[in-house]
């Protein structure tokens, strides 16, 4: 391994995929504060960068999926403030109205103190935009070197972030989808992004011919069934990322509390 690992937090390690997305809308503070309270030690958001420079915190490219009825914005292209806007809770249900997308910083403003993070870059892109030194200037600001992770199915995006923020450790996303680079499927962004940690779909951690090679610390997604969290954890995963990670009691060395 390159670079320690969240060296100060206990394993397993347990992160709230999006927040406590399982029951609030996906990346909102609502989810967060969810997550807070349920005890979930970690946090996994994704970040873009805005057309004026913003780090805002969601998911998807556009907002055609979080924001039907509207003619969706791209992310990449849109100024925070139209995105700001936005009601990002009511597809979940109408108690969520007022959640509004977050930038990076009131988050980590928020919650850094108290949990630790794994931020993924949204990036499609091999060009530099920017978002990998404006991600660690923002990191730096909240003294998060050593208390988050920084993944991306980007490999190139990973490269970037390493040649601007050498001291936090990375991690490469993976699954077999079709939708990835068939050249990326087992993890090979490693090699062009120097990842410190694999990120795979929690599903390959299953098939033993993937761990013998790996070499490195793994953290496995989307892990919401109490026996694979135990499988995966028995396999040497470093911890699990969950949409339900209050309702799975492997992370935390006991059956799970309904």
């Amino acid at each position: 391994m390159k670079v320690p690992f969240l060296p100060d937090a206990p394993r397993p390690l347990a992160f709230a995929h999006r927040g406590l997305s399982s029951i609030y809308p996906e990346n909102t503070m609502a989810a967060y504060r969810a997550a807070r309270d349920a005890d979930i030690p970690g946090i996994e958001l994704d970040v873009h960068l805005t057309a004026d420079k913003k780090l805002a915190v969601f998911h998807d490219d556009t907002t055609a999926r979080i924001v039907p009825g509207l003619p969706p914005l791209r992310l990449e292209e849109s100024d925070y403030a139209a995105l700001a806007a936005l009601d990002i809770g009511s597809w979940k249900d109408p108690a969520f109205s007022s959640e509004r997308m977050p930038l990076l910083d009131e988050v980590l403003a928020e919650f850094g103190a108290a949990q630790y993070f794994d931020i993924e870059i949204k990036s499609r892109t091999t060009a530099d935009a920017g978002l990998e030194r404006l991600l660690a200037e923002t990191i730096a600001r909240h003294g998060m070197e050593r208390r988050c992770i920084v993944s991306s199915f980007n490999p190139f995006a990973i490269r970037r972030f390493k040649a601007v923020m050498p001291g936090t450790p990375t991690a490469i996303i993976y699954c077999r989808s079709k939708d990835l680079y068939f050249f990326l499927r087992r993890g090979e962004g490693r090699w062009i992004g120097g990842a410190d940690i694999l990120k795979p779909e929690h599903v390959l951690l299953m098939r033993r011919r993937f761990l013998a090679p790996l070499r490195r610390p793994i953290l496995p997604w989307t892990v919401d069934a109490e026996a694979d969290a135990a499988r995966v954890l028995a396999c040497g995963a470093e911890g699990i990322i969950s949409n339900c990670p209050q309702a799975i009691g492997a992370w935390r060395g006991s059956p799970a509390k309904h």
